[in-house]
């Protein structure tokens, strides 16, 4: 009984705030997100990047893990560092991550 009331609870409190692309354009239209946002351009295209990878190779962070000889949450820090300034992943750990999907690393400067 407690933990019907106790879901039903949670249930009432959980209000996803949906996301459209017009909600994305009207962001973007102000200047000041404007800058923020291309300033992520690199870290998101990066991350872009490492999860179109291991899609593309069909597999888990678990699998990339397991191939790359360390821990899930090893894999889910380095994809999550290319959000944050907190750490910057080496270039052996992302030809590592590369390799574990079947990939090559490439980096090129435009």
């Amino acid at each position: 009984m407690a933990k019907q009331r106790l879901k039903q609870e949670s249930d009432d409190r959980y209000a996803p705030v949906p996301h459209t692309a017009a909600d994305s354009a009207r962001k973007l239209a102000d200047p000041a997100v404007k800058a923020a946002y291309d300033a992520l351009e690199e870290e998101y295209t990066a991350l872009t990047a490492l999860l179109a990878a291991r899609k593309a190779a069909g597999l888990t962070q678990d699998d990339v893990a397991h191939r790359m000889g360390t821990t899930a949450s090893a894999v889910s820090r380095l994809e999550g560092s290319f959000r944050s300034d907190k750490h910057s992943p080496s270039f052996a750990t992302l030809r590592k991550y590369a390799a574990a999907c079947g990939k090559r690393l490439i980096i090129s400067m435009v």
